[in-house]
């Protein structure tokens, strides 16, 4: 669940990144406001849709079992670990 929590921010943070690299490259300074000002909404949109988009993405292309999860449990002494009954 944390790797999707991390995986959720950087794909946000992901536009705001290329378009700070991009105010390198054209030699403008990235630390001054004017250079941010017109293009935070749309950074911030952008971002949230690639987060929304990569959700609903790896929602669909989960694996899905079929059977019935059998938590785990002990038998014969030993821990038997959850697994889905086929």
């Amino acid at each position: 669940m944390v790797r999707t929590l991390i995986e959720e921010i950087l794909l946000f943070v992901l536009p705001f990144c290329v378009f700070a690299g991009y105010l390198i490259v054209r030699r403008r300074n990235p630390f001054r406001v004017e250079a941010w000002s017109g293009h935070l909404f749309w950074l911030s949109t952008l971002g949230l849709v690639l987060g929304i988009a990569f959700f609903i993405y790896s929602g669909l292309v989960a694996p899905r079992h079929k059977g019935a999860f059998v938590p785990p449990h002990v038998e014969n002494g030993r821990l038997i670990q959850g697994q889905f009954d086929d």
